[in-house]
């Protein structure tokens, strides 16, 4: 684990997000590498390390103090920027330094330079710190899950000195071009003021959210996100699952994977099927969630197996696993059913049972269950239809059935429309703190308290911002006054909302603009061309399709009423 979390901190080096802090520390790199960037390195791993223990400790408070940190920090390192740029400014700021110095050590110019090295390790690991990928992610999780813990700390010590490693390695090497370019070139000037630039440039992109923005998205398809995500499985493995067992006779029947399922709350269509119920059957098993927009696009296909095959030992169970609060409502899971046409079996799966007993960690997911009762094939997410379907025809021929040939013709409608993968440029964002990202106040989201927020003039791409008085809460931000707006930068053809009224409230009128108009034929089916329509019910709302040439737009949402309550976006 130490060894892996250690690899994952090398990584980061390889990450575009890394990019801002690296003119920070190429800054140091023409001087001795032993005295001056030794104690830089140190400064940053121990902030880092520090600032992210505490974050799996402290909670809230330690998060906003982080972001106090970072403003600090760029206003240092804006200042040390000045210095490179303008030596008299440097000699002046140096003085204290110089005094400090003095009475530290022996040797005054050792002294400040170690101290002022440490310094602005400490003020570039402030910045650093909210630079992590899924490695951080999965120790920062445990750490929640498990409680803060001397393992814990260890693999945050061993993440941090990953990436100071290869952090040193690229010093080292800038060393040795930078005193050649100063031997061969008499750049020293040019180089520092070079460096000033940078540095500067860098701090203006971190204070705009560059470097979690832009360098973010960016990095979503780099090579390092892959290497990532190798580590993460690594460091959290799924259960192999069974794989071609022999030929399906009566004897060799198990029933323990079908057993699975008793952990429903409830069934919808069908009284609750046991092992027995299902013996010599095959059963796709399917999670879902009716708010999901990746589940609503596969409900098509899975629909269309059912009818096909029904008739031949095919049984579809829908689990249905909530991912919000209101979703584990029996009410509401039961108006979805009616409302998407489902007609084979759900099982309501609100307290996770089912989800927890295949050890699943996906909406959608789909297992095929041959006829003895062992899982053959799995698909997580959207697509590779032909691929299932052909999984299911030959499960069911060794059954010594004859099926129907081909394979099923599917053109799903409105929200369950295939999407345009091809113009897909924003990816799904969740409005509640626990998971929000790309929030465009620089103040960030109050949790938990009532504040009115005042939306920016300008949004880069897959920035939101909020206007109006609302609480933000872990899952969902609520309107407390009307009116009230969500905004949002986005690039896609479809654009989802997830938004419910309050419990027992009445409709939440609204009206959506794209780039400050209506959006005529570019409305989705849950808008007029007009941009109007009401929050009725606690589900997922189409708001935008475009059929004009799809590009970057600004969203526009505007609730006329109060009580609402949003949950996320979603593209497609």
């Amino acid at each position: 684990m130490l060894i892996l979390a250690y690899l994952g901190g090398i990584l980061t080096i390889v990450s575009p997000c890394i990019l801002p802090v690296l003119p920070f520390v190429f800054a140091r790199s023409d001087r001795s590498f032993l005295r001056r960037s030794v104690p830089l390195l140190l400064g940053m791993a121990v902030t880092f390390a520090i600032v992210a223990a505490a974050a799996a400790v402290g909670g809230a408070w330690v998060v906003r103090a982080n972001e106090y940190g970072r403003i600090a920090a760029m206003i240092f390192l804006a200042v040390f920027a000045i210095t490179l740029l303008f030596s008299r400014v440097a000699e002046w700021l140096a003085r204290p330094f110089v005094r400090m110095g003095n009475r530290l050590a022996p040797s005054t110019a050792s002294g400040s330079g170690v101290a002022r090295s440490f310094v602005l390790g400490i003020a570039t690991g402030l910045l650093w710190a909210p630079c992590a990928g899924p490695i951080l992610g999965l120790i920062l999780t445990a750490a929640a899950i498990n409680g803060a813990n001397t393992h814990t700390l260890l693999l945050l010590f061993a993440y941090a000195g990953g990436a100071v490693s290869s952090l040193a390695v690229v010093l080292f090497a800038g060393g040795r071009v930078f005193a050649w370019l100063k031997r061969s070139l008499s750049a020293e000037l040019w180089i520092r003021r070079g460096l000033g630039t940078a540095i500067l440039v860098g701090v203006c992109a971190i204070a705009l959210g560059a470097d979690r923005g832009i360098l973010t998205r960016i990095s979503l398809g780099s090579s390092s996100t892959s290497l990532e995500q190798n580590l993460v499985a690594r460091l959290h493995p799924r259960a192999p699952l069974v794989a071609d067992p022999p030929k399906f006779t009566p004897a060799h029947f198990n029933p323990k994977v079908l057993a699975r399922l008793s952990g429903a709350v409830a069934w919808i269509n069908s009284p609750p099927l046991t092992p027995h119920d299902l013996e010599g059957k095959v059963v796709l098993v399917d999670f879902w969630t009716y708010s999901c927009i990746n589940c609503l696009r596969t409900l098509p296909y899975i629909r269309a197996w059912y009818a096909k095959y029904k008739d031949d030992g095919f049984v579809v169970v829908g689990v249905h696993t909530p991912e919000f609060p209101f979703e584990r409502e029996l009410s509401n899971v039961r108006r979805a059913v009616h409302d998407l046409k489902i007609a084979y079996p759900v099982a309501v799966d609100s307290d996770h049972k089912i989800w927890n007993a295949f050890r699943n960690e996906y909406w959608p997911a789909d297992y095929l269950i041959d006829s003895n009762g062992r899982i053959r094939h799995h698909h997580f997410g959207e697509g590779d239809y032909d691929g299932t379907e052909k999984e299911i025809q030959k499960l069911l021929k060794q059954r010594n059935q004859t099926i129907p040939a081909g394979y099923v013709d599917v053109h799903g409608k409105g929200v369950q429309a295939a999407p345009d993968f091809k113009d897909l440029q924003s990816p799904e964002t969740y409005i509640g703190y626990a998971r929000a990202q790309n929030f465009a106040d620089s103040a960030g989201l109050k949790r938990n308290v009532s504040h009115t927020y005042k939306a920016p003039r300008r949004l880069a791409l897959n920035q939101w911002a909020l206007a109006g008085n609302w609480t933000d809460k872990p899952q969902v931000a609520i309107l407390n006054r009307s009116p009230g707006s969500i905004v949002f930068a986005f690039h896609a053809r479809d654009l989802q909302l997830v938004l419910g009224p309050s419990a027992g409230g009445a409709p939440i009128r609204f009206r959506v603009t794209i780039d400050g108009h209506a959006p005529g034929v570019n409305h989705g089916v849950d808008v007029n061309a007009q941009g109007y329509g009401a929050v009725t019910n606690q589900r997922l709302y189409q708001l935008i399709r475009q059929k004009d040439k799809v590009k970057s737009r600004i969203f526009t949402i505007e609730f006329l009423d109060p009580g609402v309550q949003a949950y996320s976006f979603t593209f497609g």
